[in-house]
């Protein structure tokens, strides 16, 4: 069955083409995305990676807990964050969920504290 873009409402296909221009964004950088989800108001405790992170909100948002450095921050669509491998972090979804690219790099490969970047990057 083929599926005509007409049968899918105008949201969905926004959704699609926001997530295929994230996926090229950041397959131009030599990063390989892969893509998870959570549902409103999910909670990830407090933890820490032994690699560098590049997520990408590619619909609805998420906020990180930064408790070492004292901050959050709030990203949305097409919103950046360039997590530096140890970086104590931990986060809690928004009210509409949220679906996230995200790339591993070696540890390292990111200078300096944790990066926001917003929308055009």
């Amino acid at each position: 069955m083929t599926l005509r873009s007409a049968a899918l409402p105008s949201a969905a296909l926004r959704s699609a083409a926001v997530r295929a221009e994230l996926e090229a964004r950041l397959a131009a950088e030599g990063l390989s995305p892969s893509a998870w989800s959570n549902g409103p108001t999910d909670t990830y405790a407090a933890h820490r990676h032994a690699y560098d992170k590049v997520l990408v909100v590619a619909a609805g948002s998420i906020r990180f807990h930064l408790p070492e450095l004292g901050r959050d921050i709030e990203l949305n669509e097409t919103d950046r964050l360039e997590l530096p491998a140890g970086t104590l972090h931990g986060a809690t979804v928004g009210s509409e969920g949220v679906t996230c690219l995200e790339a591993h790099l070696p540890a390292g490969s990111f200078d300096g504290p944790p990066r926001q970047r917003m929308g055009e990057w």
